[in-house]
């Protein structure tokens, strides 16, 4: 080398530098908050023996919990077949304790052998406003459609076609009176029908 020339430094080579760059990788953010947590005073662990004893106790609680609702439904049902069978047995007892009054009124008509004509028809009129009466308390109620009335299936029973001044498939009289209880046909009422022109 020339005396006069200054010794430049020599420049790392790339190739050096990377290699020194794999040897101390930078830490990621997730080893570096390892690290960190490291140095804070870590929570004490549960140890297992405790843990189980608590699902066990959590365990009994819920089972107890589970027999105390179950045997409350099994109560709930076995009260609901007794109301149930109750119901089935004594549905007819307001119905039939608002009949006795007829009857009575029946057997006091019959005590009375010397009664007349006209107290006999008194009677029966009376007997018969106290069974209308009983009738309608249960929701029994007559089905006696006018003449002219369009013919029904579901409330009527047609007994014959006649020949009438009307029109066509009316009810020209009724034979006899139906009966509805709750909205449901007991008997239909019988009727005749007036014929097609």
């Amino acid at each position: 080398m020339a005396a006069g020339h200054a010794q430049t430094p020599e420049r790392p080579d790339k190739q050096a530098m990377s290699k020194e760059q794999d040897t101390h990788p930078t830490p990621t953010p997730e080893a570096q908050a390892a690290g960190h947590a490291g140095t804070e005073a870590s929570a004490p662990a549960v140890d297992a023996p405790t843990q189980i004893a608590e699902l066990e106790i959590r365990l009994a609680a819920m089972s107890d919990s589970y027999l105390r609702a179950k045997a409350e439904a099994e109560n709930v049902r076995r009260r609901a077949e007794e109301e149930t069978s109750k119901a089935r047995k004594f549905a007819i007892e307001s119905f039939a304790e608002s009949l006795l009054p007829v009857r009575d009124s029946l057997e006091a008509a019959l005590a009375l052998p010397n009664a007349t004509n006209a107290q006999l028809l008194e009677g029966v009129q009376a007997t018969l406003r106290q069974l209308t009466q009983s009738l309608d308390r249960n929701r029994v109620l007559p089905i006696e459609p006018p003449a002219g009335t369009r013919f029904d299936p579901h409330q009527h029973q047609a007994i014959s076609v006649v020949p009438a001044d009307q029109d066509a498939n009316t009810v020209v009289t009724v034979l006899q009176k139906g009966y509805l209880i709750a909205d449901r046909v007991l008997r239909p009422a019988l009727v005749t029908v007036a014929a097609p022109k």
